[in-house]
């Protein structure tokens, strides 16, 4: 749970910053996020939320 908060702080905290700068337009943003929004209910969640978390263990606490 701690990890998938994070993740979406992080993924925000991103789109924020590339909202901001105007790297990113509101459109496509919606479109990414409706995309996310999406993916999570289709049988490729169970797989990327698994390797998110593969990943996350892979990396050494300091």
């Amino acid at each position: 749970m701690a990890v998938t908060v994070s993740l979406v702080f992080l993924f925000g905290l991103i789109l924020c910053f590339l909202l901001r700068s105007r790297s990113l337009t509101p459109a496509a943003a919606f479109t990414a996020a409706m995309f996310g929004f999406f993916l999570a209910s289709t049988g490729a969640a169970g797989p990327i939320n698994d390797m998110t978390t593969a990943l996350v263990h892979a990396i050494p606490n300091p």
